[in-house]
């Protein structure tokens, strides 16, 4: 059995923001891959990136990671996904000789509706502990710490990679 290793005082990992941060992200994560594939069929990442299309249209595939919180590779493989399914359009880049640009095809709409009803109970379900003053408080507090984030970064570094 591993015994803890003495720590500095008033250290505790499982206390400290950036983890509990990800636990919250990976429970809500695993909840979430269940009410995705049940209300749409659609697998976490690719449902993500129907929702982001959907919400950003048109974009590229860079434009859809950074929409959708994912890696290039990750959306890159559920867009082609998505076109294979018949729910996106890739067509070429007006803009980028190299580039496709990403819209939903009528199929895709009418996922996308189902996506964001998902998505906005989600939303729901996860804030439910919350009084209506604490999601407030929370909302701002979060974008707070959104924007103390960005601006901690070097400049020209993208906050998504």
């Amino acid at each position: 059995m591993n015994t803890p290793r003495p720590a500095p005082d008033d250290y505790s990992l499982d206390r400290t923001f950036t983890h509990r941060l990800h636990t919250l992200n990976k429970l809500t994560d695993r909840v979430s891959q269940a009410a995705y594939l049940h209300g749409t069929g659609l697998p976490l990442s690719e449902g993500r990136c129907l929702s982001a299309i959907g919400s950003f249209t048109p974009l590229s595939v860079n434009d859809l990671a950074h929409r959708a919180n994912l890696n290039k590779g990750q959306a890159s493989r559920a867009a082609q996904s998505l076109v294979e399914q018949g729910l996106v359009r890739k067509v070429p880049s007006p803009t980028d000789g190299r580039g496709v640009v990403l819209t939903l095809s009528p199929k895709g709409e009418r996922v996308y509706q189902k996506v964001v009803a998902v998505v906005q109970q989600r939303n729901t379900d996860i804030l439910a502990c919350l009084s209506a003053a604490e999601q407030r408080q929370l909302d701002a507090l979060l974008e707070r710490l959104v924007t103390h984030a960005r601006l901690a970064l070097a400049p020209g570094e993208d906050a998504e990679d």
